[in-house]
């Protein structure tokens, strides 16, 4: 039954990214909306139930959210090693002219970004997909009425999570046809994860501790990235309403599903 649900994430995980790519001339909305959405994903989803299952406390602090904190520094050394933005050696003066030679050329604006950044965030939502289908199907262990609610809000925000791993693949300059690999690959994930479920039982706390890691990750890269990105060129209010947007829809997701 879970791997059968898992479909519905997969054609939901397509669809967002199909909606990714059609909106190519509203960029600044469309990241505006998926920073909404990636923020909403982890203050109203990823975290609570992070730690619900990893609540145990380290020092007096959670275990989960110690790791939402490591998760977040984590996504900024990486950033920093990779050099994304590379002020320091100098393509903040050469960023106008690299940026007008490269849409002379017919090539991506990438601002400085290394796409191998992109790929290693998209990496990590393939990652978060695929516990997404362990949990779906370790849910409908537990029974049909959890496996339902936990249903509802996967395939639901597989949505957001389709839209994300396009949109961050090709931000960081990465061709088309590996925004699309890699859209495929999230999709499939939910399926994996489910079907593995047949084999053996992922522990609560270790789950927990995953998703604490890895919403502190995704925070990084809509606050420092994705939403920086959409009001640089287009601070205008569709752009904060589109934010406002993500984080209300997946409240709504949240609510619907039981929390």
């Amino acid at each position: 039954m879970a791997v059968f649900v898992a479909l519905g994430a997969f054609l939901m995980t397509l669809f967002g990214g199909w909606t990714a790519q059609r909106v190519t001339d509203r960029r600044h909305l469309v990241l505006g909306l998926a920073g909404g959405l990636m923020l909403g994903v982890v203050g109203l989803d990823l975290l609570p139930e992070a730690v619900e299952a990893a609540g145990t406390p380290l020092f007096g602090v959670p275990q989960a959210l110690l790791l939402f904190v490591g998760g977040f520094l984590f996504a900024h050394v990486v950033e920093r090693l990779l050099a994304v933005r590379q002020a320091a050696h100098g393509v903040g003066a050469d960023w106008g002219a690299a940026r007008s030679a490269s849409t002379r050329g017919g090539g991506r604006e990438t601002g400085g970004r290394v796409p191998q950044v992109g790929l290693t965030a998209a990496a990590a939502m393939v990652a978060h997909s695929l516990m997404d289908g362990i949990a779906l199907g370790a849910a409908f262990q537990v029974g049909g009425g959890m496996g339902a609610t936990v249903a509802l809000a996967v395939i639901t925000h597989d949505f957001a999570d389709g839209f994300n791993t396009y949109t961050i693949t090709s931000l960081y300059g990465n061709a088309r046809r590996k925004a699309v690999i890699m859209l495929i690959a999230d999709a499939l994930a939910p399926i994996v994860g489910a079907a593995s479920t047949l084999l053996f039982t992922l522990p609560e706390e270790l789950l927990g501790s995953y998703l604490g890691f890895f919403g502190g990750a995704l925070l990084y890269l809509a606050a420092a990235e994705i939403l920086p990105e959409a009001h640089h060129e287009h601070p205008a209010l569709s752009t904060l309403l589109c934010t406002v947007g993500g984080v209300g829809f997946i409240w709504v997701v949240v609510g619907v599903s039981g929390g």
